[in-house]
């Protein structure tokens, strides 16, 4: 198999069309082959809602595990540079609570100080990082894109400057189906956040994070009567290489 340069190698990696099972870059490693689950902890009990399809990590948002339904690496890592390709599947689910979230990290409100909300169609998963589900990338069809740190965000205890720093600086999503390269980088308790090469979240601060933990694909969704209630992670996930600092 021809070599590729430490240069072509990267930009495959932003644009997404570095193909699976290709020569990574020295120093880092892959944590999926596209054949089997080495590397990977399925969840106790799912039964085949988490496979390996075509080459990618196919996830139909249904794992019928009776606890943690996210799919977890067997080691855990301390500070790494991390890419992987995401898709979302489709967004059969339409989320009537999405809120215009303002720079600042906070919603806009309306006259009446009510949060404005819209209709999205909506998937939601994400990269759960050093084991706790507050600390992840998110994926979702949100207008604010994908990147952001929800579970920090949202908590109204972190100070201005944590809310703003894990809120994306801009929506750098492609259209929904088609493949998305994220680059993450965790130092200490800083996390930067590159999107299909372009920076949504630099530098931020996670106040409280363990120093070391696993990494984690998320499971999102339910479903009633066979009816979708909340957005499901119809997601797909390949070309999964890390770096650790």
């Amino acid at each position: 198999m021809k070599k590729l340069s430490l240069t072509a190698a990267i930009i495959m990696f932003t644009t997404g069309v570095f193909a699976q099972g290709e020569k990574v870059p020295d120093g880092f490693v892959s944590l999926f082959d596209g054949k089997n689950f080495t590397n990977w902890k399925i969840p106790a009990g799912d039964n085949g809602h988490w496979k390996i399809k075509d080459g990618v990590i196919d996830y139909d948002a249904e794992s019928e595990a009776l606890k943690d339904k996210d799919l977890w690496s067997e080691k855990e890592y301390e500070d790494f540079i991390l890419y992987v390709d995401w898709r979302i599947k489709e967004t059969p689910y339409k989320n009537p609570n999405v809120p215009l979230i303002l720079p600042s990290g906070l919603h806009k409100l309306d006259e009446n100080g009510k949060p404005i909300k819209m209709i999205v169609p909506d998937s939601d998963s994400g990269i759960l990082l050093r084991g706790v589900g507050k600390c992840q990338a998110n994926i979702w069809g949100w207008p604010i894109g994908s990147g952001e740190v929800y579970g920090y965000r949202m908590d109204e205890n972190m100070p201005p400057e944590v809310r703003r720093g894990v809120t994306p600086k801009v929506n750098a999503d492609k259209n929904i189906g088609e493949w998305n390269t994220f680059k993450i980088t965790m130092k200490g308790n800083r996390m930067s956040v590159d999107l299909n090469g372009i920076n949504v979240i630099e530098n931020a601060l996670l106040p409280g994070l363990p120093d070391k933990g696993p990494i984690g694909l998320q499971h999102h969704g339910s479903k009633k009567d066979g009816v979708w209630v909340g957005p499901p992670s119809l997601v797909q996930f390949r070309n999964i290489y890390i770096k650790e600092l």
